[in-house]
C-alpha cells in the first residue's frame, strides 16, 4: 500500500452547534501520525462523534484548524483528501434492499473505480470478512454482525489510507467482533491509519496503540495506551478513565 500521509494535526478545535448553549468540543489539539491506531474514547456525549465528523470533513469546526500533511510537506485538501479517507459510521450506511455486491458496486462507482476492479475488491473484502457466501442476498435479511461487516467493506472499497470508525462493533456477537478487529489489525499492519471511536474501553485497550480520552468536550488524557495506564498507576483503561474523570470534576 502506497501511503502519502505524514500526519494529521488539529489545533484549538472548538465546536458549538446552532442553538446550543455549550461547546461540544473545547480547544482540542493533538496530532495523529501515519500508521497509528488511535482510539477516541469517552462516555456518551463526550464529543467523540463530533470530533470524528470534523476529522472526516463532514462538519466544520466553529474555531480551529485541521491539517492533513503529506510526506512531501504539502497540505492534502479537497478531492485528494476525500480519496484517502474512509468512514464507517455507527449507523448503517448502505441500501438495505440491495445485496452486498450491489452496495459495493454502487459505492465503488462513486470513487470512479472500474467495474472490473470493484468486482476484484468486493470478492477480496467479502471473503476476508466471512460474508462472501451471502454476497447476493439482500442486506435487510442479515444479522447485526453481518451488517457491520458490510458497513466496513463499503468504507474500504476505495482502499483509503485513513479509516475512521465510529463504534464499529456495537451490537455485534463475539465472533463477528473478533473477525472485525482481526481484519482491522491486518490492514493497519499494511499501512492504513485507523482512528477508532468507542465507549468500549476494554476493547480499545487491546486494539489501540494510542488513545485520546474526552470528557464533556475536553481532552483529559492523550498518549500511548500502555504508557498512560502505567504512568497514572491504573490497572486498565477503565480505571484510568474513572480516575481522570473524577479528578476533572473535583477541579
Amino acid at each position: 500500500m502506497s501511503v502519502n500521509l505524514s500526519y494529521i494535526e488539529l489545533t484549538d478545535i472548538n465546536k458549538r452547534y446552532k442553538k446550543a448553549t455549550k461547546d461540544s468540543l473545547k480547544k482540542v489539539s493533538f496530532q495523529i501520525k501515519s500508521g497509528d491506531k488511535l482510539g477516541i474514547l469517552g462516555p456518551n456525549g463526550a464529543g467523540k462523534t463530533t470530533l470524528i465528523s470534523i476529522l472526516c470533513g463532514l462538519l466544520e469546526p466553529t474555531l480551529g484548524d485541521v491539517i492533513y500533511k503529506s510526506k512531501q510537506g504539502s497540505n492534502i485538501t479537497g478531492t485528494d483528501l476525500k480519496k484517502i479517507i474512509g468512514f464507517v459510521p455507527q449507523e448503517y450506511a448502505f441500501y438495505h434492499e440491495l445485496t452486498p455486491e450491489q452496495n459495493l458496486a454502487y459505492f465503488g462507482a462513486l470513487y470512479n473505480i472500474s467495474s472490473k476492479e470493484i468486482k476484484k475488491r468486493t470478492q477480496h473484502l467479502l471473503s476476508i470478512l466471512g460474508i462472501l457466501d451471502v454476497a447476493n442476498k439482500k442486506v435487510r435479511t442479515f444479522s447485526g454482525g453481518m451488517k457491520r461487516k458490510v458497513n466496513l467493506a463499503i468504507g474500504l472499497i476505495h482502499q483509503p489510507e485513513i479509516l475512521f470508525l465510529d463504534e464499529p462493533t456495537v451490537g455485534v456477537d463475539v465472533q463477528s467482533k473478533v473477525a472485525i478487529i482481526d481484519f482491522l489489525n491486518e490492514i493497519n499492519a499494511a499501512g492504513t491509519t485507523i482512528i477508532y471511536s468507542s465507549h468500549h474501553l476494554a476493547e480499545a485497550e487491546d486494539f489501540c496503540t494510542s488513545i485520546l480520552m474526552l470528557n464533556s468536550g475536553n481532552i483529559i488524557a492523550e498518549g500511548k495506551t500502555k504508557e498512560l495506564i502505567s504512568s497514572n498507576n491504573a490497572n486498565n483503561l477503565q480505571e484510568l478513565f474513572i480516575n481522570l474523570s473524577k479528578n476533572k470534576k473535583d477541579e
